[in-house]
């Protein structure tokens, strides 16, 4: 494909946002529509990045012949629907993680994406964040190899809002959206697949209904080990934190940036085109696109994340 490929992009909140942005950087690449739930809203989000066609429907946008591909950036509990909407409509795909939160919708996911053929990926954003990319690197040259990974994943947010304090329409999850980055990086930075998973799980927020603290283990065929602690109690340094314990050394990753386990800064700048995960990310989609290929963190490479989280939500409820 060598014209311009058009995008619609679903849901103007905080990280259709961050899509937006880095798309401004990618050459070849138009957002010609915007849906979002709020139609003045989007309206104006529309208008500042120059998209022409705004709807809160998005099977109208479906329905542009121009539309090649869509972005989801939606509640978690759209996503699988709205993933099967796209991929019926011909569309290829990018839907932000986690696919599904409930795995039998995930696999109907993939046995459609697999008839079709069209490129569609999930945004596992943390297997293109330039710091992760550089362990990849070592691991794969053989540098390193991960004896332990020991993350934390802490929000506050006790009421239900989102990541620019605003008011949610949907209730987060511990376990299918932020653990999902971990249980999925942990298996690709191992190259080894996930053979055995524990939770536990905290008291059930009365109004959410979600429990707001949780531990997971995991342990890969290979032998590495995770340690994951996820809440959404923290009142402190917010975000995702990962030590990765190796046989050679220690890095600390903290989104895009890297540091040694003593807090030295490692300079990533050059592992790719950009700093910013969120559009290599998109970069790959469209490139996945272009080329006809299977992206990373596509839909079959992402799916047994999801097949460990519906064992730990089993565990839970058990």
């Amino acid at each position: 494909m060598s014209k311009t490929i058009k995008v619609a992009l679903a849901g103007a909140g905080a990280f259709g946002i961050k899509h937006l942005d880095g798309i401004k950087n990618i050459d070849g690449v138009e957002v010609v529509s915007l849906i979002s739930r709020d139609l003045e809203k989007t309206r104006e989000v529309a208008a500042q990045y120059g998209i022409g066609h705004v709807t809160t429907e998005l099977d109208e946008s479906l329905a542009l012949p121009e539309v090649d591909a869509v972005i989801l950036c939606t509640p978690t509990q759209m996503h699988a629907s709205q993933t099967l909407a796209c991929l019926k409509a011909g569309k290829h795909v990018q839907v932000e993680i986690p696919l599904c939160d409930v795995y039998r919708e995930g696999q109907e996911v993939l046995a459609m994406q697999q008839q079709t053929g069209l490129v569609a990926m999930v945004g596992h954003t943390r297997r293109f964040n330039p710091s992760h990319q550089y362990v990849n690197g070592k691991i794969r040259a053989g540098e390193f190899n991960i004896q332990q990974m020991d993350v934390q994943t802490y929000f506050f947010r006790r009421t239900n809002m989102n990541a620019l304090g605003q008011p949610r329409s949907w209730t987060d999850h511990l376990l299918w959206h932020h653990a999902a980055h971990t249980v999925d990086l942990f298996a690709y930075q191992c190259g080894s697949p996930i053979v055995k998973a524990n939770a536990i799980q905290g008291p059930i927020h009365p109004a959410l209904g979600i429990a707001m603290d949780m531990s997971i283990q995991l342990k890969a065929a290979n032998g590495a080990i995770c340690t994951l602690s996820l809440s959404f109690n923290n009142n402190g340094p917010l975000g995702t934190f990962f030590r990765y314990i190796g046989d050679s050394a220690t890095y600390i990753a903290r989104y895009d940036d890297l540091f040694s386990g003593k807090e030295e800064k490692i300079d990533v700048s050059g592992v790719a085109v950009s700093m910013n995960g969120i559009e290599l990310q998109d970069r790959e989609f469209f490139a996945a696109i272009r080329e006809g290929r299977e992206p990373n963190s596509s839909i079959a490479g992402v799916m047994d994340c999801y097949r460990v989280l519906h064992e730990l939500e089993q565990q839970l409820n058990g």
